[in-house]
């Protein structure tokens, strides 16, 4: 898990995962960006899900826990895609 960045990355975000941009039904995975205000909850790093819509500047993305289907809101800044 994702506690602490590189002393050279520390407290940056790069400005291009801040703004990207996802379509519906991208595939994307978590990481939790540690810059980013408030804190990220825990459970969801590292999983993987499909976005389903976007709200306002934050995604709706589906994920799958056990057999349920579960809907959460995430910044872009946490999101990266699978090609």
């Amino acid at each position: 898990m994702l506690k602490r960045k590189n002393k050279r990355d520390k407290g940056k975000i790069k400005l291009s995962f801040y703004f990207q941009k996802f379509n519906k039904g991208d595939k994307v995975s978590v990481n939790r960006e540690t810059s980013l205000q408030p804190k990220f909850p825990k459970q969801i790093q590292g999983r993987s899900g499909a976005v389903e819509n976007l709200r306002g500047k934050y995604y709706l993305v589906r994920m799958n826990d056990l057999n349920k289907i579960k809907f959460y809101l995430i910044h872009p800044a946490h999101l990266r895609k699978i090609s």
